[in-house]
């Protein structure tokens, strides 16, 4: 089996995974105010941490940024989610957003479900007039569990999750 067709193969388990997931509601804090869905996809990517000291001079890995591809409900990649966080349409169009709230995910040992407000936009296209995203169904992504040993060492997580857009 070819790299390619392997991860394709991969690729159309998350969407399914996460699909069948999707069925599952959000918590209530969570929901984005008087909004419309937009765009719902399925994330599949890594969270990045680095190793830096902390306040009691400690090194503990610290997040960095998400990279991620989301894909539409038939399994085509239509966005790029990276620091920011940022998302990118093919179209060229991009949003970056801060968190409003967090619940923890329904899955243990899981990075928590986001709601984030978009406070700028760029280009003119699929993402130009999404207010919020919501990240739920969230599954991995947490620091890796290997140890923390050189400062500015980098280390990432697998997760998968759904990212729902709202105008």
């Amino acid at each position: 089996m070819s790299i390619l067709s392997s991860l394709s193969m991969r690729a159309a388990f998350f969407v399914s995974a996460i699909a069948a997931c999707s069925a599952a509601s959000a918590a209530s804090s969570i929901d984005p105010p008087q909004a419309e869905q937009v765009i719902s996809t399925t994330a599949s990517g890594v969270q990045i941490y680095s190793c830096e000291f902390d306040a009691q001079h400690q090194l503990a890995w610290i997040f960095k940024s998400p990279l991620a591809t989301l894909y539409d409900p038939s399994g085509q990649a239509v966005i790029k989610h990276a620091a920011g966080p940022s998302w990118l349409a093919d179209d060229g169009s991009r949003i970056v957003g801060h968190v409003l709230a967090q619940t923890p995910s329904n899955t243990t040992e899981s990075i928590p479900q986001l709601l984030l407000e978009t406070h700028s936009t760029g280009a003119s296209g699929t993402l130009s007039s999404i207010r919020y995203v919501q990240r739920i169904n969230t599954v991995g992504g947490l620091m890796p569990a290997s140890a923390c040993t050189s400062e500015h060492q980098t280390g990432s997580s697998p997760y998968i999750a759904n990212y729902v857009f709202y105008k």
